[in-house]
């Protein structure tokens, strides 16, 4: 959200902004004089080029404030949001647009000599009406507009989620369908059918509930935190059989509820700790999953293989994108000496 707002035409903090919002005002008065007749330097011209310029700085910078901090949701919930949002906006625009009004005629009574006590009879008797015609009017084109750039912003980034959500989905489909995976799981449920067939029998259906997990959520928006961590008590299980005492993992979540997260993300990131680092008796690999704050920080010791798979963080990437346009928060990766962190916000 923060790089469309860059690109957008409500940029406060430029002068081109400030120069765009003059020209729209002159030419405003000049078709005005123009489906008059009149001069177009008359003072009634002038105060009304005032009036548009100050209006319209106020409205634009307070729709910039109100709407470039909407979260990255889509479809309804962020209709809803927008509309809400917009009868604050056109109520606080009246307000303003009253209090500028009677501000410059006030400057006007003064400019020429007259008392202000007929100021607030001459607003009411002679500017009321067609004061309230011409603002509601223009408030009313003004947020149509502002309303349709917002829900457009949200549209496209709904599809932006949707092609997102895509790409994970084919990329958690290859990483877990791949013939490492596969041949490492059914090479250790060989050896156990033989050694254990009860733990054998255990391997298989936590295998099985593992892609039953990943087929029927990896396309969803959000999962329930406690549904996400018991599919990375799955997972992890066929890695703890595979590799006894080799690698530990620890949650200290006290409190899931009322969370959700995105699916399968902390599946990705444990899968990134233990294809990047190797794991001995001696010096096993600890993966910690904590709760800070409103996320999960996913953490291992760094012990990096003397030759590191080939990688190009195409997933951290996609899950980067994933998390800012559904959450509008960012993906936090801290790299030090020590350890490797990735924190992902969690939503409500």
């Amino acid at each position: 959200m923060k790089r469309q707002y860059k690109r957008s035409f409500f940029r406060p903090d430029t002068l081109g902004y400030h120069i765009k919002l003059i020209s729209v005002s002159a030419a405003l008065i000049l078709i005005v004089s123009l489906l008059q007749s009149s001069p177009v330097f008359s003072e009634g011209h002038i105060v009304g080029f005032i009036l548009i310029l100050l209006q319209v700085e106020f409205f634009t910078w307070l729709g910039v404030s109100l709407f470039r901090s909407l979260p990255g949701e889509s479809g309804k919930d962020v209709t809803r949001k927008i509309l809400k949002r917009f009868i604050w906006f056109y109520l606080i625009c009246f307000v303003a647009a009253a209090i500028i009004f009677t501000l410059v005629t006030a400057g006007l009574f003064l400019w020429h000599g007259d008392s202000l006590s007929g100021l607030f009879p001459h607003l009411i008797h002679q500017e009321l009406k067609g004061w309230l015609i011409g603002t509601n009017f223009g408030l009313l084109g003004g947020t149509l507009i502002f309303f349709y750039i917002q829900w457009n912003d949200a549209m496209k980034r709904e599809q932006k989620l949707r092609e997102e959500n895509l790409i994970f989905q084919n990329q958690t489909l290859k990483n877990q369908v791949n013939p490492h995976f596969l041949f490492n799981s059914l090479n250790t449920l060989s050896s156990l059918v033989n050694t254990n067939p009860e733990l054998a029998e255990q391997f298989t259906d936590k295998l099985a509930q593992i892609y039953r997990y990943i087929l029927e959520n990896s396309s969803k928006d959000t999962v329930s935190l406690s549904e996400e961590l018991a599919f990375i008590e799955d997972y992890f299980y066929l890695h703890k059989i595979r590799d006894e005492n080799k690698i530990d993992l620890n949650i200290n979540i006290p409190d899931t509820d009322g969370h959700t997260i995105l699916p399968v993300s902390l599946q990705l990131l444990i899968e990134n700790a233990l294809k990047h680092n190797m794991a001995t008796r001696e010096n096993p690999l600890q993966i910690n999953l904590v709760l800070e704050d409103k996320s999960i920080a996913v953490s291992n010791n760094k012990q990096p293989m003397a030759t590191l798979p080939h990688s190009v963080g195409t997933g951290l990437k996609n899950l980067a994108e994933r998390v800012r346009l559904s959450t509008g928060k960012e993906l936090i990766i801290e790299d030090n000496r020590e350890t490797f962190t990735v924190k992902i916000p969690l939503m409500q």
